[in-house]
């Protein structure tokens, strides 16, 4: 039997989502619409299906070279799974940008934007820490959650934890969205996606104007220029390791079955 009809080599998320990607420009006139849809991922089951590969490898019986190769990637594909997952569709996940990490399945608000945003202050600009602290109060200007697009893809159930990261979407003169993915650590993929409209809103004018919406601070939109900038670098960076993975499990199928008991 040929060796390309014996090999299962699914498309991977590298060949679709290999096209560079498009990071929305600043809009300089205010946006009024709601939020855009929650985008799909290009090919959301390349982990599962990178484990099937491997799997399939040891059933077909490998050397112990190739089980210590097998072994590291698997090693990685357990190690940087969320960087994997979240990483490629551009969510920043370093300690100091995520909203929860490892996060208790429990009923109520886990306010994982908050978190976020405080990284923001306490990581990334300390100099403006008031500032962002002031940003979910209501003393001055504050945001506030316009609307919320929520698509869930499974329940996740006690004892399994979540991770959550966000992501910068759309940024305009007196809103933005951000992009959120919940991970299930029990399951290593998405349990689900949301799509946040946030404005910036004045209570307390100081010129006795009545409240209402204001321009994103300057500090903020500084902020959120350079963290557009870090997701595009973060998306790169996990496309890159992805391929690199795709490369050793390439290699290592094309051994494995091209052995002459194989052909």
């Amino acid at each position: 039997m040929p060796i390309k009809q014996t090999l299962s080599n699914p498309l991977s998320l590298v060949q679709l989502a290999s096209r560079p990607a498009a990071i929305r420009k600043f809009v300089t006139t205010p946006r009024y619409c709601t939020q855009p849809p929650i985008p799909a991922p290009e090919y959301p089951r390349w982990l599962s299906d990178t484990k099937d590969r491997i799997g399939r490898l040891f059933f077909h019986g490998v050397t112990p070279e190739e089980s210590r190769e097998a072994g590291e990637i698997l090693g990685l594909l357990t190690k940087n799974w969320r960087e994997y997952i979240a990483g490629s569709e551009g969510f920043l996940t370093g300690e100091k940008r995520r909203g929860l990490f490892r996060h208790n399945v429990v009923w109520g608000d886990m306010s994982a934007r908050i978190n976020w945003a405080w990284n923001l202050a306490k990581h990334v600009d300390p100099a403006n820490r008031n500032l962002w602290a002031e940003l979910w109060t209501s003393k001055g200007v504050g945001l506030i959650l316009r609307s919320i697009q929520v698509d869930y893809k499974f329940p996740v159930e006690w004892p399994d934890k979540v991770t959550v990261y966000h992501k910068l979407s759309e940024v305009g003169d007196s809103s933005f969205t951000l992009g959120v993915i919940i991970l299930s650590e029990k399951h290593q993929r998405p349990a689900a996606r949301c799509m946040e409209d946030i404005v910036v809103y004045n209570y307390k004018p100081k010129d006795k104007s009545p409240p209402g919406r204001a321009p994103l601070p300057e500090f903020v939109r500084t902020q959120f220029k350079s963290t557009l900038q870090l997701q595009k670098g973060a998306r790169e960076d996990a496309l890159d390791a992805i391929r690199d993975i795709d490369s050793r499990v390439n290699g290592l199928e094309m051994k494995v079955m091209s052995r002459e008991e194989m052909t």
